[in-house]
């Protein structure tokens, strides 16, 4: 276990010195002081390396990640997770714009908002299963293309509009589950709603067990208000724009 102070820190050396501990043998690294560094994790593999980050992280934290967990103690700016292939990210406060996009496996967890683009492209690879549970709202755009894998909005602080416009346009693939019903008018042509099952409850309970347990709050207060689950329509959404009648 090592102890880092980024204050004033330039990220390639704060990314340097996290790869030589890695490299010595370092499971576990507290990072101190980060402001806006970027790529913190990016690239790193192994499923017992944690690093554990007080402060706001810059752009792209975790892309290319395969295995490690991050644990963010406030806020984190865009691109988290991006491509991400394994592994974990805990965000406790809000996360900022194109969260996991491409994300191909692992998990992100937020426990705040996010902004516009959410799982955008997100589409598994083989067997791996990307996931993202988002503990507010998200701005528009979300899951624009989404491919594959499991995205949970869960609208914790009751606001009015828990997704912004054009909510998952372009979308064939995977599933996004709403705990929060929303306006019909902002769901794209390409998916359908229907009422979560018991089925897919059993599916969703160990990831909300495992976000509760991350968060520390309260597995029954998120599962105390029916799911609804969305689902493409069609797996080639805009066929006719490229093949004639």
């Amino acid at each position: 276990m090592i102890t880092i102070d980024a204050n004033g820190m330039h990220y390639r050396d704060l990314n340097r010195l996290i790869r030589e501990g890695i490299e010595r043998g370092v499971k576990k690294f507290f990072l101190e002081n980060v402001n806006g560094q970027y790529y913190i994790g990016d690239g790193i593999k192994g499923d017992d390396i944690i690093i554990n980050i007080n402060g706001v992280p810059g752009n792209d934290l975790g892309v290319f990640m395969d295995g490690p967990t991050i644990a963010v103690s406030g806020n984190a700016q865009d691109n988290v997770g991006n491509t991400m292939n394994a592994g974990k990210i805990l965000i406790k406060g809000d996360a900022g714009d194109v969260v996991g996009y491409g994300m191909r496996g692992g998990r992100i967890y937020i426990l705040g908002n996010a902004g516009y683009r959410v799982g955008i492209h997100m589409k598994g690879y083989n067997e791996q299963l990307p996931v993202i549970i988002i503990g507010g709202k998200v701005g528009s755009f979300f899951a624009e293309y989404m491919a594959g894998g499991v995205i949970v909005l869960l609208g914790l602080n009751d606001a009015d509009d828990t997704a912004g416009d054009y909510f998952a346009a372009g979308m064939h693939g995977g599933v996004i589950y709403l705990r929060k019903k929303i306006d019909f008018s902002k769901y794209s042509k390409e998916v359908e709603l229907y009422e979560a099952d018991d089925n897919d409850m059993a599916f969703l309970k160990k990831y909300l067990l495992e976000y509760a347990d991350d968060f520390n709050i309260s597995f029954e207060n998120i599962t105390g208000k029916p799911f609804y689950k969305i689902i493409p329509s069609s797996t080639r959404p805009y066929a006719h724009l490229y093949t004639s009648a």
